[in-house]
Order: structure tokens, then C-alpha cells, then sequence
């Protein structure tokens, strides 16, 4: 079926469906969406949540009233709906203050600002029952090499997460964080600008159990990386606390396409492992199908509800196809050749090492086995045409 369900997890970002096509080049072509409104018409569509920035929901400075007036609309349109949150973030990135960085700037008087705003919507994140924090780092990076000492700014960003977890410990917030990477956009370079690059950042942190990865599609592939190996490895290490889906044509800036309306062959890869890579082809992750898009700045706001719609169609279509490409024995029959289900068994026997190895002439003549075709090619078209709905 592709009509999308809250049993399917689809959520999406405050941020996306309420963009209003502003960008540097051009103002917004588009009036200013209601939150409320938000909650119902992406409830009307099937999705089962809403995210947000602070800074989505109540201005920047907002002051306590005001404040606590759109927490409950909030709260009501969610009640009304069934709708949940499952993921808050903060905006450290739009405000002149963070020009140089939140976590990560040479001014410590706007580090200390920037980590009371996350821990005021940390506290606003857990009442809401949100059980993952987003954390984007757009302004931690630089420019310039010499503007920035980049050993002292991830040692001040492990001392920001040192502190954050600490303080979910503290309040027994059932919370965990994910950081979230890309390469560039809006600083020249930006801090842990990749997958890899946050997961080796992880294991310095004093609770790297409660730290894991928000990665994006569209963030790994302008570094020229392929997102379904990037999360293969981050459910490897049971770290993909979250996910965000959306579009992207190739190496350039942002594009926040629509899920699927980009490199489609490695969208269907990435929605086979997520539905099919656990040991025994049961779902490999089980968290929100986020979607972090932007509705193009070409859309009425008929349009904006059409894209919605097309992020979780195109998904379960392409859950649909990973389905029929798993169960086609053709397809069984090449993975078997191709040897990828032999991967699975450890190259050394039990209780085998290097010793063993070493005297271990088991007559393997390797011209032989260079002669071997694997298949690989006409695994692939396989794909393609369960892709394309050939077979």
C-alpha cells in the first residue's frame, strides 16, 4: 500500500513545509505557515510527527509568555491529532550572535549563551515527550584556516556534550543526541563535516552511549559519499539514533529535494537496508522516517501539501519494490552467486589465529581465483528493474 499510516513513522520538520522559499538570492514566495495548521494538514496526510527548532515555534527572544502561548497551541493541535514529537532541535544558526559558531565560537560569552538556549529546549523537548535531540552545527567552522583553532573548538565541543548529557542524567530525561553532519553550507567548512567524522567524535565524549548520528541524505552526498554505506555503518555501530530523508542531485550546495527526486537508485539501497537490513531481513531501524525537505520555492502552498505527500509516497513505493527485489528467487539466486551472503562467515574459524592461518596450505591458488565473476552487474540490473517496476 502507499498510503502512508502513523504506523509508517513518517515525520517531518517544522522548518520544511513552513519554508517560505526565501534564499539568498530571493525573498519568500510564501506566506508564513501556522504551526497548528501544520500539525493538522501533515496529520490529514498520514505523517505521525512533527519536529521543530525553538525558534520555529516562538520567536527568537520570545519573552515567557509568549512563549508558553504557542507551547500550548502546540500541545492542543497535538492532542487533536494524535500527533508526537519525536525529535527537538535548536536554532544556533540564523541570529547574528552565532555568526561565528554556538558550541564552537571564539567568543565565550556567546558559548555560554548558546548552551542555556539548548538547555531551556532540551527541558522543552523532554515535557513534550521527544526521545532524540538534533544537533546541527552549521556555524561551527570557519572560513579561513588561522580564524580558527580547531583542536580548541572540538575540545569546547566535547565540554558542550559532556555537559548536555550530564544534564539528561541528572533530570532522568529518557533523551539521547544526535549529531548532525555536513561538509559546508552556510560556513566554508564546518565542523565533523561527515558521517565518520561525528562517529570518531563519539568516542572521546564521557557518555558516548547517550551521543549518536542524525545523518542526511543530502549532507553526505555533497561530500561525493554514498549514504546507504554511510548508515549501513552507523546502525554497525549502533549509533543511527535518527534519520533525515530528503533529495540530492550530485556534489554542489544544499538542495533539500524531495526524497527520491535525486539519486533514486541509491534511495532505493538506502530504503532496502532500512526495511530489510536486519540479520534476518526484518527492518534494520525503527525510528522516525524523517523527512528534512524544502517545498521548492516554485509551490503555492498546494503545492507545499503535494510534496509532502510525494516524500512519504515515494518511500513506500520504494518499499514496496525493495520487497519484490528480496523475494524474487531470480535475485535470491544472483546474491547467491555473487557470494554476498558468504561476507557473513568470519574468514577465520573458531578459535582460529594468525598462527593457524600461517600454516594453513590449503593449496588456494590465487590465478584461479582471479578468474572468478561475480555477478555483480547483472545483481545491479536486477535492482534496476525492480526499480523501475520491470518485473
Amino acid at each position: 500500500m502507499v498510503t502512508p499510516t502513523p504506523a509508517d513513522k513518517f515525520s517531518f520538520g517544522l522548518w520544511t513545509v513552513g519554508w517560505q522559499g526565501r534564499d539568498p538570492f530571493g525573498d519568500a514566495t510564501r506566506a508564513e505557515l501556522d504551526a497548528v495548521e501544520a500539525v493538522h494538514r501533515l496529520a490529514e496526510l498520514g505523517a505521525y510527527g512533527l519536529s521543530f527548532h525553538d525558534d520555529d515555534l516562538f520567536p527568537f527572544g520570545a519573552p515567557a509568555a509568549e512563549r508558553g502561548r504557542r507551547i500550548e497551541l502546540l500541545r492542543k493541535a497535538l492532542a487533536e491529532t494524535g500527533m508526537v514529537v519525536p525529535m527537538v532541535t535548536t536554532n544556533l544558526f540564523t541570529h547574528p550572535v552565532f555568526k561565528d559558531g554556538g558550541f564552537t565560537s571564539n567568543d565565550r560569552a556567546v558559548r555560554r549563551f548558546a548552551l542555556r538556549k539548548v538547555l531551556r529546549n532540551v527541558e522543552l523537548a523532554a515535557e513534550l515527550g521527544a526521545r532524540t535531540y538534533v544537533l546541527w552545527g552549521g556555524r561551527e567552522g570557519a572560513e579561513y584556516d588561522s580564524a580558527k583553532d580547531v583542536r580548541a573548538a572540538l575540545d569546547r565541543y566535547r565540554e558542550s556534550l559532556n555537559m548536555l548529557t550530564d544534564f539528561v542524567r541528572d533530570r532522568g530525561y529518557d533523551l539521547r543526541f544526535a549529531i548532525e553532519p555536513k561538509p559546508n553550507e552556510p560556513r566554508g567548512d564546518i565542523l565533523l563535516p561527515t558521517l565518520g567524522h561525528a562517529l570518531a567524535f563519539i568516542t572521546t565524549l564521557e557518555h558516548p552511549e547517550l551521543v549518536g548520528v542524525n545523518p542526511e541524505v543530502g549532507h553526505e552526498q555533497m561530500a561525493g559519499l554514498n549514504f546507504a554505506h554511510g548508515i549501513a555503518q552507523a546502525l554497525w555501530q549502533g549509533k543511527l539514533f535518527h534519520i533525515d530523508l530528503n533529495g540530492q542531485r550530485g556534489i554542489k550546495y544544499d538542495q533539500d529535494l524531495v526524497f527520491g527526486h535525486g539519486d533514486l537508485m541509491n534511495a532505493f539501497s538506502l530504503v532496502d537496508l532500512l526495511e530489510n537490513g536486519g540479520p534476518n531481513g526484518e527492518p534494520a531501524y525503527d525510528g522516525p522516517r524523517h523527512f528534512d525537505y524544502k517545498p521548492s520555492r516554485t509551490e503555492d502552498m498546494s503545492g507545499v501539501w503535494d510534496s509532502a505527500a510525494a516524500n512519504m509516497r515515494t518511500y513506500l513505493l520504494l518499499k514496496e519494490r525493495a520487497r519484490a527485489f528480496r523475494a524474487d528467487p531470480e535475485v535470491q539466486q544472483a546474491l547467491s552467486a555473487a557470494g554476498v551472503g558468504d561476507l557473513r562467515t568470519p574468514t577465520l574459524a573458531a578459535g582460529e589465529g594468525y598462527a593457524d592461518l600461517l600454516a594453513d596450505a590449503d593449496g588456494f591458488d590465487p590465478d584461479r581465483a582471479g578468474e572468478r565473476g561475480y555477478g555483480f552487474v547483472r545483481l545491479n540490473q536486477l535492482a534496476l528493474e525492480h526499480l523501475l517496476g520491470a518485473r
